[in-house]
């Protein structure tokens, strides 16, 4: 599976269509987002992402993205 960094540019579909922005932050360890606790380690990370329109942030696995 294809890992990202902080800074890339990736897209991303959403129930109100594809999104577009930049990662701010990958979590390698169990953490708990907005009320629920997401399962993360480094084979299998998830990832912060700012929304280039609405600067709304998301946090979505690597396999949900395509790099930009």
């Amino acid at each position: 599976m294809e890992q990202f960094s902080v800074g890339d540019h990736v897209r991303w579909n959403s129930e109100a269509g594809y999104v577009e922005g930049v990662i701010i932050k990958k979590h390698t360890k169990d953490v708990e987002y907005k009320g629920h606790m997401r399962r993360c380690s480094k084979d299998d990370p998830q990832y912060e992402i700012q929304s280039d329109k609405t600067d709304h942030v998301a946090m979505h696995k690597g396999k949900a993205l395509t790099k930009l």
